[in-house]
């Protein structure tokens, strides 16, 4: 039986996940982590900014955490969101 609530909790999740620009960041960050903006928006046809602003979405939803180097931020995988993804998805499956 799917949990509502726990759907509800979990949208962050499914947002963040819908965009395919975010899905990319979270697969080259999964791939060598951590990374700051401005490497990640090396590989993107967007500014810095605009990765900025898809990174936050990421680290709001939990998927991402930012640690401060100097003056910089550096971005890393926090792949333990994506349990309760999976957890969902079995069920569906199911």
């Amino acid at each position: 039986m799917l949990d509502e609530q726990m759907l509800a909790r979990q949208q962050p999740l499914f947002a963040a996940l819908a965009d395919p620009m975010r899905r990319s960041l979270l697969a080259d960050l999964a791939a060598a982590s951590p990374k700051t903006a401005t490497q990640l928006s090396a590989d993107y046809p967007i500014t810095r900014q605009g990765i900025l602003k898809h990174l936050q979405i990421l680290e709001d939803a939990g998927l991402v955490a930012a640690r401060q180097s100097g003056r910089e931020k550096r971005y890393s995988l926090t792949p333990e969101p994506l349990s309760a993804l999976e957890q969902w998805l079995n069920e569906i499956g199911n």
